[in-house]
């Protein structure tokens, strides 16, 4: 589900009563107030707060929020070391009717709240800034893609052209630990008459771009490489792209694509 639909379905949600809890934070490992793993003290801080709001509450409301601040606890207890960015979003109630949790590269200020609906304003001004996209990478014969949504890189393509079939052709390339390694070019058995006419040969990657934007539901196409490469891919596409960057991007790491292209 792409995140616009899934906004649509947060926004849609609604109970008789308060039991969703919505977290918005901050766990920016470059933000100095996040130093020594601060967010945590932010989250148990802010969590604490709501559970002293709800002391007088009945006890059926007091007991729900509990179950749910401690799955949201352990969820991020869990995903420490390995998933947390700049910064984290989920709205969740206690009986698993709503689990909706969002790890972006985008930054976030703390909130929380507990509501009898999902409080999606400021997911919704990330994701008007932030939305998903692809991110295009050309060079002379490998063409290298990034999936993001709110700056986060959920995928990281690589299509090469093969000059016997004349087509182009995924290639994922990962190491023994399943992490992408640089792809090793070929160009060199390229023909150099495709050099000639560079939008011609980019052509046949615009069919397959326009099948990821409708799959993976991109609302923006960003090109990022050398001038020549870039505008010859940017020539090819069916709809001009929202930047052209002429930077060479095709070895650097996710992350580092996505603050040059998206975080200007």
């Amino acid at each position: 589900m792409t995140i616009n639909n899934e906004l649509k379905a947060l926004k849609e949600y609604m109970s008789s009563e308060r039991c969703v809890l919505s977290v918005y934070l901050n766990t920016n490992p470059g933000d100095p107030e996040q130093l020594n793993g601060g967010w945590k003290i932010h989250l148990k801080s802010g969590l604490k707060r709501l559970g002293e709001y709800l002391e007088a509450s009945e006890e059926k409301e007091i007991e729900s929020f509990q179950m749910v601040k401690k799955k949201i606890t352990i969820e991020l207890e869990a995903k420490n070391q390995t998933e947390l960015r700049k910064g984290v979003v989920i709205f969740a109630t206690a009986n698993d009717d709503l689990w909706s949790v969002h790890y972006v590269q985008v930054p976030v200020k703390t909130n929380f709240y507990w509501e009898n609906h999902p409080v999606t304003e400021q997911l919704e001004y990330m994701y008007k800034a932030y939305p998903e996209a692809g991110i295009i990478m050309p060079s002379f014969g490998e063409v290298r893609i990034l999936d993001t949504a709110m700056g986060f890189v959920r995928d990281d393509l690589t299509f090469k052209y093969d000059p016997i079939s004349e087509v182009w052709g995924e290639k994922k390339k990962v190491d023994g630990k399943g992490r992408r390694t640089v792809a090793d070019s070929k160009s060199e058995v390229l023909d150099p008459r495709y050099k000639v006419n560079k939008s011609s040969f980019y052509k046949g990657m615009s069919t397959t771009i326009e099948q990821l934007k409708k799959k993976r539901g991109w609302r923006e196409l960003h090109v990022a490489g050398e001038a020549e490469m870039a505008n010859a891919f940017a020539d090819s596409l069916r709809d001009l792209p929202s930047s052209c960057i002429y930077k060479n991007l095709n070895r650097s790491k996710p992350n580092e694509v996505v603050h040059q292209v998206l975080e200007k």
